[in-house]
């Protein structure tokens, strides 16, 4: 009997001891605004020279097929304990404006990149943007410019799609006898001028090099696959790199390691089982090696991020099915192995839904989160937490 009430409280202190390390780590938590009925998804989060956060999404009764979609945004001032209420930070007439993405350049200029959904179809989005150097301010930036970003991948794209489908794992899956194979539609595609050269989209912050290239992550729901768009002069112009080749790797979130290369963790949207794609270029971001799937359960978002201390951090849905998780990995090893893990949402299926969130680092090491919070209907809202890696000492996988 000794034995056995020894056993329950070792385990009882192991159990107190995860619950503990997670309350610890979060340091702070709390609804960016009040819930909503309408729609509001696919937040970005930014920390601006002065000490304020930005933050944005976008809301209206749907997305792809609501023209009253638009681009919102709200402000947490240096020293405020609450958020600004929210403003108006993008809306194109007559269509849905979706998957906003705020970043700094080297320059401080603060870049608003998002996707206008043409036709209500994804694979027909607009990649746009607006920059602003005035957004110390209350309220929304002062807006200096705007513009569409345009890419024209080449025929370099379709011949790279073909040779790295080569590269996977063979694929069998096809709908009937005379029926193409997944493989070969994709390649058929990316044959297409038209089809490489739209639908394009925005969801993670692009990677700043030391170089000073800027990075943005793209990905297309038409060809299910993804890739990068280029800029060598700070955000004035931008060309494709090669795709990134996979069965659905998708929203890709970008790291670089100690020796140079960068790393793509990508949401699967293809076959079973479903997990975190990864990809790797070694000529900073010009060409990607075809995916492979980690051993991460995923369903539907994905985020990374190299900090300070030379850790890398990891934020999704670690789970086979659903949004109701949402946990945060660290590693020590870049990615190789992830030896600490905090779930940030952990609720049971059907409780709620928590997913596409961003996530940044700011000077004094804490790691700032936003992510959309959709509990049942006509609760909606993006959440914002605050967590302090040092205090993430206990794995609870």
């Amino acid at each position: 009997m000794k034995k056995l009430s020894a056993v329950f409280w070792a385990l009882l202190l192991v159990t107190n001891g995860l619950l503990a390390q997670s309350a610890v780590s979060v340091v702070r938590e709390e609804l960016i605004f009040p819930y909503q009925n309408e729609h509001v998804h696919g937040s970005s989060l930014v920390a601006l020279p002065n000490g304020d956060f930005l933050a944005t999404w976008f809301q209206g009764s749907g997305e792809r097929s609501a023209d009253d979609v638009r681009i919102m945004g709200a402000r947490l001032t240096k020293g405020q304990k609450t958020w600004s209420e929210p403003f108006l930070m993008a809306d194109t007439p007559g269509l849905p404006d979706c998957n906003p993405v705020l970043f700094l350049n080297r320059q401080n200029k603060l870049f608003l990149v998002w996707i206008a959904v043409q036709a209500n179809r994804w694979e027909h989005s607009i990649l746009r943007f607006k920059t602003a150097v005035d957004y110390a301010k209350p309220g929304a930036p002062v807006w200096n410019w705007q513009d569409n970003i345009l890419l024209k991948p080449d025929e370099r794209f379709e011949k790279e799609v073909a040779i790295k489908f080569k590269k996977l794992p063979e694929n069998t899956a096809g709908w009937a006898e005379y029926a193409p194979k997944y493989d070969d539609m994709i390649i058929e595609a990316s044959r297409d001028l038209r089809k490489r050269s739209t639908g394009w989209m925005t969801r993670i912050k692009p990677l700043l090099l030391p170089t000073g290239r800027i990075l943005l992550p793209l990905y297309s729901d038409g060809l299910n696959l993804s890739m990068v768009a280029i800029s060598d002069d700070d955000g004035t112009t931008w060309r494709p790199s090669l795709p990134i080749v996979g069965r659905g790797p998708i929203q890709p979130a970008l790291a670089q390691r100690n020796d140079g290369s960068v790393v793509a963790y990508m949401r699967d949207s293809g076959d079973q089982p479903s997990r975190v794609h990864t990809s790797e270029s070694t000529d900073q971001g010009e060409s990607w090696t075809a995916t492979v799937k980690s051993d991460i359960p995923n369903t539907a978002s994905v985020e990374l991020l190299r900090l300070r201390d030379g850790k890398w951090a990891f934020f999704g849905n670690d789970i086979d099915d659903g949004r109701h998780r949402l946990s945060l990995f660290l590693s020590d090893d870049e990615g190789k192995t992830w030896k600490w893990k905090t779930r940030i949402e952990d609720k049971q299926p059907g409780q709620g839904g928590f997913s596409y969130p961003s996530m940044i680092q700011t000077p004094d090491g804490l790691i700032h989160l936003t992510y959309s919070y959709h509990l049942e209907k006509g609760r909606k809202s993006i959440k914002y937490v605050v967590v302090n890696p040092t205090a993430v000492r206990v794995s609870d996988r």
